[in-house]
């Protein structure tokens, strides 16, 4: 150890393991709430820090990513490496190494600790899953192991808090100590990276014999219950019944029982701008408050519930083991389009948002893989939608059935879905062979024991995520909706031409003055929409947009929807004059969409342009939070830019293939 850090009061202390060996349930028992995420410089790996008090001294507890080795073939490798180093900007190399290790796979997991002890840093061995381990009527030497490691073992259980006490004292015992090496090796490797082949064999004869003379193993009983579970829950058959069954109950909780807080969450902030505006003279502070700062916040605000659901499972499932099996099961399908069997989960979610979809590639290690999933999540049929299919299922296919049983809207709506997933895995296919082409990585997954889910590691690791979303995403979607509202409301109209306007609707309007006062706002805001920056870029783009069928007005109904695609619904709202608050069922909406006509008189919309309008908003990239989030989950704007670009090209050149082959065809 350096001078410099033998002095200092303050130490650090690196957390290692493998993933599912119990490290951060054991992160979460030292540190408590005493902890902050946040993204290592310059790439997309989490670094979560807590601070953990050992006897006098003060730990900062960095929690390193869940390694199988350190060999660096993976970025979390590398980061790992780099922190054990010192070569991370800003961190200290640590003091000391907690080496967290699963009892019941402890062969397995002491490859890593083999590698730990050549960084030159005191190793505390922790072994967790001991209370499974003593359950299966295993028995191990714990005194024998640690003489063999040439380093402090302790036996920990956060449930009962064992351990705990006899961790902090092996720390200030070792803290200033020079560490041994327990075995030597000579390193056949060119680099001396130590990947020689005589090294590597060296490791695993030093293990092998660790736990012959460590550790007794009841053969008879031992992971029988998981085998027996394990086959039924990973058969090729039954096994994907039951994970179906249960993607289905986690895609019925994010869809459905995730709306009735979302509708709460909704309906408040639309009652604090209520409230606000009630409260403010008219004006346009007010409106930038309303429809700009409060409006934007909500529209985060009210992804919470459906994220707060899906890392409740997606918690549950890992801290069980099923997560595991559920990847072992899908590998093979996924593999076939390049894909991870980890990818099936986030692109279950996004059916639901793309938000909390993306935000589950997390528990996909490859970048290549993660990205080529974030890269596909959109083209899922999201909620977001709906109101879009709705409004035009319900404006030219409401009523009619093939065969007078089976509706068209329904077939329409099940074909979006299914349009959706095809799109999807053909880019995924492309992808994988193109710019994010790499090997198949090997599906190293070790099954780990059935056991009952920590309820404060599912809590916390839940409400970590929530935070996570409103504090990163948040300050980008809030600016870009101000944004989009000042360029939806500039120029404003003078107060003597909403005066003007006013006295026209009562001279030609036989209606009560609480009728023309709101005729006159409901025109008004369709004026200043239409003579808005957005409205001017509405009419700047129509000749790109006109071979697809749509006129300026469309262009800024489309131009709205990337605040959120459900916008374009009020937008067409206003733009027809029919009032923002009209939904999509809205009979005088559907009608003035049926009835909306060009400047030459004809009629805009028609069948035909419904549809190609639907697989415009199936394909294109239309969501501002979509993008924020996959800017922070990729650290970089050249992915969101590259989706919206690739995903908006493909949507025009499949609506204008949809809207002048029918044409041509005489529909």
């Amino acid at each position: 150890m350096n001078e410099r850090s033998q002095a200092r009061s303050n130490i650090t202390v690196a957390l290692a393991g493998n993933p599912n060996a119990g490290k951060t349930t054991l992160f979460n028992f030292l540190t408590g709430l005493n902890q902050k995420v946040a993204n290592y410089p310059g790439v997309t790996v989490e670094r979560k820090a807590g601070v953990w008090k050992v006897g006098d001294l003060t730990a900062s507890l960095i929690d390193l990513p869940g390694l199988y080795s350190l060999e660096t073939t993976s970025l979390d490798e590398a980061i790992a490496r780099d922190v054990l180093t010192g070569d991370i900007a800003g961190m200290p190399q640590p003091d000391a190494i907690v080496a967290v290790v699963d009892a019941t796979n402890l062969e397995r997991n002491l490859y890593l600790v083999t590698q730990l002890f050549e960084f030159g840093i005191p190793v505390v061995v922790a072994l967790t899953m001991i209370d499974v381990f003593e359950k299966q009527k295993h028995q191990i030497d714990v005194g024998k192991l640690s003489d063999l490691l040439h380093a402090p073992v302790v036996e920990v259980n956060v449930k009962s808090g064992r351990g705990k006490s006899e961790l902090v004292e092996s720390i200030n015992k070792i803290v200033r100590s020079k560490p041994t090496l327990p075995f030597a090796a000579e390193d056949h490797s060119e680099n001396g990276n130590g990947n020689g082949n005589g090294k590597i064999f060296a490791r695993y004869n030093f293990i092998s014999d660790v736990v012959q003379r460590s550790v007794k193993h009841n053969d008879r009983e031992a992971h029988q219950l998981s085998e027996k579970i394990d086959r039924i829950l990973t058969h090729k058959v039954f096994g994907l019944i039951i994970l179906i069954a249960i993607l289905l109950l986690i895609f019925q909780a994010i869809f459905s029982w995730a709306s009735l807080p979302m509708d709460l969450l909704d309906k408040g902030f639309g009652s604090l701008g209520d409230l606000v505006r009630s409260r403010m003279a008219e004006g346009i502070l007010t409106d930038l408050l309303v429809d700009g700062i409060i409006a934007g916040v909500g529209g985060v605000m009210v992804f919470l519930p459906q994220i707060l659901l899906l890392f409740l499972f997606i918690s549950i499932l890992e801290d069980t083991g099923y997560l595991a099996r559920a990847a072992f099961l899908l590998d093979k399908l996924m593999s076939r389009v390049g894909l991870h069997g980890k990818a099936f989960l986030p692109l279950m979610s996004s059916f639901a948002c793309a938000i909390p979809g993306i935000m589950a590639t997390r528990t996909i290690e490859s970048r290549r893989d993660r990205f080529a999933t974030i890269m596909i999540a959109p083209f899922m049929s999201c909620s977001a939608r709906l109101p879009v299919y709705t409004l035009i299922i319900g404006a030219f296919f409401a009523g009619q059935t093939f065969f007078g049983v089976v509706s068209v809207g329904a077939v329409l709506m099940l074909s979006m879905y299914a349009l959706g997933i095809i799109t999807a895995v053909i880019v995924a296919f492309i992808l994988k062979r193109t710019i994010l082409k790499a090997p198949p990585p090997p599906f190293i997954m070790e099954l780990p024991p059935y056991r009952l889910p920590n309820v404060r590691t599912v809590l916390q690791n839940m409400f970590t995520r929530a935070g996570l979303f409103v504090k990163r995403a948040g300050t980008v979607i809030l600016t870009l909706s101000i944004v989009l509202w000042a360029m939806m409301n500039f120029p404003r109209q003078s107060q003597d031409d909403i005066t003007n306007l006013r006295t026209q609707i009562e001279q030609t309007c036989n209606c009560s003055p609480e009728e023309a006062q709101k005729q006159t706002e409901t025109q008004a805001k369709s004026d200043i929409l239409r003579n808005s920056i957005a409205g001017r870029l509405g009419h700047a783009i129509e000749p790109v947009i006109k071979p697809l069928g749509y006129d300026w007005r469309i262009g800024i109904g489309l131009f709205s929807a990337f605040a959120a695609r459900e916008v374009f619904v009020s937008t067409m709202s206003i733009l027809y004059s029919v009032g923002k608050d009209s939904n999509a069922e809205s009979e005088p909406l559907l009608q003035a969409v049926r009835d909306a006509k060009n400047d030459s008189g004809e009629k805009i919309w028609s069948p035909l342009l419904g549809l190609s309008t639907m697989v415009f908003f199936l394909l294109a990239m239309q969501c501002i939070s979509t993008l924020a989030i996959v800017r922070r989950e990729t650290n970089s704007w050249r992915w969101p830019i590259f989706m919206t670009a690739y995903m908006c090209g493909l949507a025009y050149l499949a609506s204008f293939l949809i809207y002048q082959g029918g044409r041509l065809l005489g529909f």
